[in-house]
């Protein structure tokens, strides 16, 4: 094959690998989100502590990191100055932890598909966000299509039925959270040269997760489950939802790796369109003719986003620049800590 066609193969393999990524991430995403709700949900398994649970999310992961790195030693462990932790791994895990611990709450009080709806703001925060720290250039066509996708999200949000003031201040203290975090996973990680897989960055950042949510749990839960004594740990259930949550690890650290912080969250729009045709067809929440509106046009900005990204990659591999862009460099950047970061439990 010439030349030609070798550069074209390998436009195909790489769109080809940034959409695998994103089924995968998409599938693990929605089964967890679906599995958390059930085990909050007052009106299924009834068990109304979010802290409690992203603690066991991060306890399993942890243990079972440990035990793949240090135990049978399927992983190489990767060497971490103590300044160096507290420089890159402390303040990602705070902001973490925070994420998922107002996100899993807001399942108490607000629908799996208004959720979903205010979650769709989130590549907007991470654009914006990314701006601010220089790590994304300001074009305008970008930003206008993150704003079509909050005025799309913004109309399904008005023909919401079921509104929580509380509920809405926690998903939105969330995405806040949740897009800091995202972009500091690249500055605070690549800048400093840290090279990490899925299963140590899981070795690393879960601990520092479950010491900082830690406090709120003391002061917050400890006392009501502390005057509970009728619950008894099911292992079926807290275990399958905390293996679901180490899969969901492990493919939110690749895809941020393998693409950019900005693709996953724009791809968790198409995500959060799934889960509101779930939540309406399984669930039974109230899903209204403007909310599907609204959602549509948030729809087409990311099959905008989407085509924009593939001329990019194109126009690149014919040019054939030296310098990539801005995204294309970022993308190389991560790829060289193969999934730098995360994981969610999101949800």
């Amino acid at each position: 094959m010439g030349k030609g066609g070798s550069l074209s193969d390998s436009v195909i393999k790489k769109i080809l690998l940034s959409y695998t990524y994103v089924a995968i991430w998409i599938f693990l995403s929605f089964t967890v989100i679906v599995y958390n709700k059930y085990i909050l949900d007052k009106k299924m398994y009834n068990w109304p502590y979010p802290i409690s649970l992203t603690m066991i999310h991060m306890s399993f992961c942890a243990t079972l990191a440990f035990l793949l790195i240090k135990v049978f030693k399927l992983v190489e462990p990767v060497s971490m100055s103590r300044d160096l932790y507290l420089s890159s791994v402390v303040p990602i895990g705070a902001l973490y932890s925070l994420s998922l611990w107002l996100s899993n709450s807001a399942y108490i009080y607000l629908s799996v598909s208004f959720i979903q709806m205010l979650k769709a703001l989130m590549p907007v925060a991470v654009y914006s966000i990314g701006v601010l720290f220089k790590r994304e250039p300001f074009k305008s066509d970008t930003m206008a299509n993150m704003l079509s996708i909050s005025f799309g999200v913004a109309i399904a949000a008005y023909g919401e039925a079921r509104f929580d003031s509380w509920g809405v201040i926690l998903q939105l203290g969330a995405v806040a959270f949740e897009a800091t975090r995202l972009v500091l996973i690249q500055i605070l990680l690549n800048s400093k040269g840290i090279s990490l897989n899925p299963i140590t960055s899981l070795y690393y950042v879960a601990p520092c997760c479950f010491v900082f949510l830690l406090v709120p749990w003391f002061f917050v839960e400890f006392p009501v489950l502390r005057e509970t004594s009728s619950f008894h740990f099911d292992f079926l259930i807290f275990g399958t939802n905390s293996f679901c949550a180490f899969a969901l690890n492990l493919a939110v650290f690749l895809l941020v790796g393998k693409t950019s912080a900005l693709t996953m969250n724009v791809a968790g729009v198409v995500k959060d369109w799934l889960l509101i045709a779930f939540s309406w067809s399984v669930i039974k929440d109230t899903v209204t003719p403007i909310n599907l509106f609204g959602y549509g046009l948030a729809f087409l900005g990311v099959a905008y986003y989407n085509h924009a990204k593939l001329q990019n990659m194109k126009a690149k591999e014919t040019q054939k620049k030296p310098q990539p862009d801005e995204e294309a460099g970022r993308l190389l950047e991560t790829r060289e800590g193969e999934g730098h970061a995360r994981s969610e439990s999101e949800d």
